[in-house]
């Protein structure tokens, strides 16, 4: 209920109002101000700014990694950043499942690390793909062996040393892979009540997998750098790149590639009797003629006539029209 005015007070309204004092319009505009509510459990150490830059710095990284994964696993790798969170650190554990792969990164030169969280069907599927398979998940999860996590450690190293180049604006990192635990209880790397900003990637293999990878940053272990992971200083110190950068990284990738490359002599056919008799000096004849030209296939494509020759004392072949065909 609200305060019943005396008349005395009455009458100062009035006379303030009548002098000029007091302004009716003002006190109309005025309005309660609102009370902001702080949990002191879960400090406001990350603001959505640092978010914001983290997301653009993880977006590039998402590029360098769906560029050179495929080098390594033969497919198609397509990333892209679906969000970004600032949680407690028990939040972030207690949310994962066993088994799962939990990378600990060393962060240097700042202190402490960070985590690198991999879904287990992407473990799995890296595995059988590198081990010359479809890479198709398991139906059924388990754990991993000790010759799957040396596989997965492999990969886990290329996704660390990639981290440099997003970095380089605000730090030059030397990223290194401590370990990988399959139990978040054996990566307690900060306190459970800490902040950390989580940024998750969606990761898909091919057409058939698709995982996420959830980077987990502790407040700690970024401290000292906060101050730079803003969009106006990101930007402020972005070096600029030639338009020709990714078109190098992407042929530096396939520059490593290797494909088979055959050139057939001739061909022939003869009876299983005869093969299973064949003896040192005797003689096959092949429908080809001596000048006549080569078939040289890449992989199973036919590519290139050619002419057979030497060089250095070694076989070699002579490239002489090029077989183009979409």
């Amino acid at each position: 209920m609200s305060e019943v005015l005396s008349q005395d007070e009455i009458d100062n309204l009035l006379k303030q109002l009548s002098t000029g004092e007091l302004d009716v319009e003002d006190m109309a505009g005025k309005t309660e101000k609102q009370v902001k509510n702080y949990d002191f459990a879960r400090p406001a150490k990350f603001s959505k700014e640092h978010l914001r830059t983290l997301e653009i710095i993880f977006e590039h990284y998402g590029r360098l990694l769906s560029t050179n994964l495929p080098a390594y696993l033969r497919k198609s790798v397509q990333i892209e950043v679906v969000n970004s969170e600032a949680v407690t650190y028990s939040e972030f554990s207690n949310a994962l499942s066993n088994p799962v792969l939990l990378g600990i990164v060393n962060f240097a030169p700042l202190s402490g690390n960070i985590i690198l969280e991999l879904a287990s069907n992407l473990g799995y599927a890296f595995v059988d793909r590198m081990l010359g398979g479809y890479g198709e998940p398991l139906e059924k999860t388990r754990e991993f062996s000790e010759i799957e996590l040396s596989i997965i450690e492999r990969v886990y190293s290329i996704c660390a040393n990639l981290l440099r180049e997003p970095w380089q604006n605000v730090i030059a990192l030397e990223p290194r892979v401590e370990r990988i635990e399959t139990n978040s209880q054996y990566a307690q790397i900060i306190s459970p009540t800490e902040m950390t900003a989580i940024i998750t990637l969606n990761i898909k293999i091919g057409t058939n997998v698709e995982g996420l990878m959830n980077i987990c940053l502790p407040y700690i272990t970024i401290e000292d750098i906060i101050d730079k992971l803003n969009t106006k200083y990101w930007f402020s110190t972005m070096q600029d790149k030639d338009d020709n950068t990714y078109h190098d990284v992407i042929e530096t990738v396939i520059a490593k590639a290797k494909i088979p490359m055959k050139a057939v002599l001739g061909k022939s056919k003869i009876s299983v009797n005869d093969f299973v008799n064949l003896q040192k000096g005797d003689i096959i004849k092949i429908g080809t003629k001596v000048d006549d030209e080569l078939n040289v296939y890449v992989g199973n494509m036919l590519k290139f006539k050619a002419l057979p020759g030497s060089a250095s004392e070694n076989y070699a072949i002579k490239i002489t029209s090029i077989i183009r065909e979409e």
